[in-house]
């Protein structure tokens, strides 16, 4: 297994972050465990009570608080390959000082956003201020995906589009709707993904809530249902792709809605290239489904990132105006939905190129019948 990218993609990717936080007027940002450590270093560590950090200061070398006994939680990771000084503690000590140290003087200090409370309040204590979130530095360097991402978000594209096709063998009425998400996670596994890391069936009115993972209600033969699925291969990049099934031709009325559907979500990916903001995207749908009386019927956004976690920047809502450029990666996902009747989602993962974006789902758009 391949858990992590050559140790060149994570010192470039430090390089590019030690120039952002110079750029931000920061002394230092401070990252926790989670997905911006794993992007920077390739290290799976997690960990709560006790602080591990990577401190990456705007000069000088970057250097990762861990204590002592969780010092295999890094051991995968690029860190020794990079020559990163592992600052390692034994309870009892303070970390928060040994992770400001070299520090001096009133300095400005961001933290990733996922640090917890517990961690955020001694450093404020130490530095005198309350930290900033290094939010903007952190989006940046992740929003922008490079040839190893984009490779990684394709394999699971891929992945999930191969369960996706396979949806007839256990997709059918007299099912229960966790009996077909018990299906549906072992061949997310066997396909290729770590974990499933999240199974929605949503059939007949569960099909409403855009959330909805599965219960235990029956499918029945004039069910449409939504099936949303998707997970992380490995070097944890993940695949979210969504399609709607029924067992029949549908009636008009749902037919109409969903050809309204297919059309605003075709048109919101043709959209998408280079300069174009995300709402102007969001727009492209919205205002499709809106000229079809269908606007009160989609109720969230069209997109958002995806890369190391499900759910990143850039999102693809109105009031957002950053700019697309090449290498975002995003879901275009228009939804619509019939309270105690029935809904239906089309969902891509699409890559931001050079003129326009490659969609990384490939299966059918259309309402399938099995």
């Amino acid at each position: 297994m391949t858990y992590r990218f050559a140790s060149d993609v994570y010192r470039h990717r430090l390089d590019r972050a030690r120039r952002l936080t110079a750029d931000a007027g920061l002394d230092a940002i401070l990252v926790s465990t989670g997905p911006d450590l794993r992007y920077l270093t390739g290290s799976r560590a997690d960990t709560f009570e006790r602080l591990t950090a990577l401190v990456i200061p705007a000069v000088g070398d970057p250097r990762l608080v861990v204590a002592r006994l969780e010092l295999a939680s890094v051991r995968d990771s690029a860190i020794a390959d990079l020559g990163i000084e592992v600052a390692a503690w034994v309870d009892g000590e303070d970390p928060y000082a040994l992770a400001l140290s070299g520090l001096s003087g009133s300095v400005k200090v961001a933290v990733s956003d996922t640090m917890p409370a517990l961690h955020v309040i001694p450093v404020a204590e130490r530095v005198g201020a309350t930290p900033s979130l290094a939010t903007g530095v952190l989006r940046e360097l992740r929003m922008i995906k490079d040839d190893s991402e984009i490779d990684a978000l394709r394999r699971a594209g891929a992945a999930i589009d191969r369960v996706h096709a396979r949806m007839g063998d256990w997709l059918r009425p007299g099912r229960t709707e966790r009996a077909v998400a018990d299906d549906i996670r072992t061949a997310i596994l066997a396909e290729g993904h770590t974990e499933a890391a999240f199974i929605i069936v949503g059939s007949g009115p569960n099909g409403a809530d855009p959330h909805h993972e599965f219960s235990d209600r029956v499918i029945e033969p004039d069910d449409i249902v939504v099936i949303d699925i998707g997970g992380p291969v490995d070097p944890g990049y993940n695949s979210d792709s969504t399609r709607t099934y029924c067992f029949a031709a549908p009636p008009a009325e749902v037919a109409e809605a969903y050809a309204a559907l297919q059309e605003a979500q075709a048109a919101a990916v043709a959209a998408v290239r280079p300069g174009i903001t995300a709402e102007a995207v969001d727009a492209v749908a919205r205002d499709l489904l809106r000229g079809q009386g269908l606007a009160d019927r989609f109720i969230h956004r069209t997109g958002h990132g995806i890369g190391l976690s499900v759910h990143e920047e850039p999102y693809i809502v109105s009031g957002n105006d950053v700019a697309l450029r090449p290498g975002m990666a995003f879901s275009v996902e228009p939804g619509v939905y019939f309270d105690g009747a029935w809904g239906a989602r089309i969902e891509d993962i699409v890559v931001v190129t050079d003129d326009g974006c490659e969609s990384l789902n490939t299966r059918p758009h259309d309402l399938i019948v099995l």
